[in-house]
């Protein structure tokens, strides 16, 4: 693994990465926080599941993303007639050679968009398992390796909407994230007419990075010291969703491994190589709810799993700067302004 000097290092790395939240935020008005969250999933090496009512810039975002880093994008449309090898591939008899040949499917790319993901059959989704958790595509016995970086941006009408199949839990385990685009404000909504009335202005997106870059970054990320307090602190919110009494499914240890990789992304984003208690409050809503199951009792209260892991992080001490020897180093410690984080447990919160 390619590692690189602390600081100064880390902040060239963030650059690029700056300049990819601005192209993207070129295209999606208003949506800061939705546009950081995708970069921290991208720079985490995990999935990012977007769900929300049709017409509020899903795919949009997607591409976005996909058109600012120069590397390999395919968008698969899911549709209910779509079949698992149409995504994975597929082999052919070849006559001439009098031999099978393999014939790449959609998923063979650095970006893969998958749009409206929830319109196909689970049969046909469970064809993305393999790739989205090994990285690899295995057909008729040879496995196929994926390009690097990889990853899976899918799009999804909430459940309700007619024509539409669940995600199993296998499947939504694997998405590190989910998150909301929302309805934007009245500002940023005259502000994309004047932007998208016209043109799109993903006509005129060009890739502000490449994707050696993002191999870079996330080899950075990689390197993001996480102290023992902050661990345990994420074991800690993972392990109470499997107890509260409102879930009928908790959360998996993959589930604590991708808040911790997230976390660690979240905070090489900031310019710091160390991750903080905050990093991990801030993303245990989009990294953890989309993977429980509320009660039936819970449903009828009108329980959502986004409530429960806001009330877990209510619940669970935070850990402050004298629960371990350092976040950091100990010129971390030393930064203007005091301690980087010294609030009694409880006391910092979303």
């Amino acid at each position: 693994m390619t590692t690189y000097d602390d600081r100064a290092s880390l902040t060239d790395l963030t650059t690029t990465a700056e300049r990819v939240r601005r192209s993207v935020e070129g295209v999606i008005e208003g949506k800061p926080e939705v546009v950081r969250l995708s970069l921290t999933v991208l720079l985490a090496e995990g999935h990012l599941l977007i769900e929300d009512v049709p017409g509020v810039g899903k795919t949009m975002l997607a591409k976005a993303l996909a058109r600012s880093i120069d590397c390999s994008v395919r968008r698969i449309q899911f549709t209910p007639d779509l079949l698992p090898s149409d995504i994975t591939g597929v082999s052919i008899y070849d006559q001439q050679r009098r031999d099978f040949e393999f014939k790449p499917g959609a998923i063979f790319a650095q970006i893969v968009i998958g749009d409206e993901i929830n319109r196909a059959s689970p049969k046909t989704q469970s064809a993305l398992l393999e790739s989205m958790e090994e990285r690899q595509v295995t057909i008729d016995g040879q496995t196929y390796e994926l390009p690097h970086p990889f990853m899976v941006v899918a799009t999804q009408n909430p459940v309700e909407m007619e024509g539409t199949y669940p995600l199993p839990e296998a499947q939504r385990d694997r998405f590190m994230a989910r998150v909301s685009m929302g309805y934007p404000t009245p500002e940023a909504e005259l502000q994309m007419l004047d932007v998208h009335g016209a043109v799109s202005p993903l006509d005129d997106l060009q890739p502000v990075a490449h994707a050696h870059d993002i191999v870079k970054l996330i080899d950075a990320v990689r390197t993001v010291h996480v102290a023992e307090s902050v661990r345990r602190y994420a074991v800690e919110l993972v392990a109470a969703t499997r107890s509260h009494p409102d879930l009928r499914l908790g959360a998996s240890p993959r589930a604590t491994l991708h808040l911790l990789r997230a976390a660690k992304a979240s905070a090489a984003l900031s310019g710091r190589e160390y991750a903080l208690p905050d990093d991990v409050q801030s993303l245990a809503v989009p990294v953890l709810a989309h993977r429980l199951l509320p009660t039936a009792q819970a449903q009828l209260n009108r329980r959502t799993a986004e409530q429960v892991v806001l009330e877990i992080l209510q619940r669970i001490p935070v850990p402050t700067s004298g629960t371990d020897s350092s976040y950091g180093t100990a010129a971390h410690r030393q930064m203007p302004g005091g301690p980087v984080y010294g609030q009694r447990p409880g006391t910092r919160r979303l």
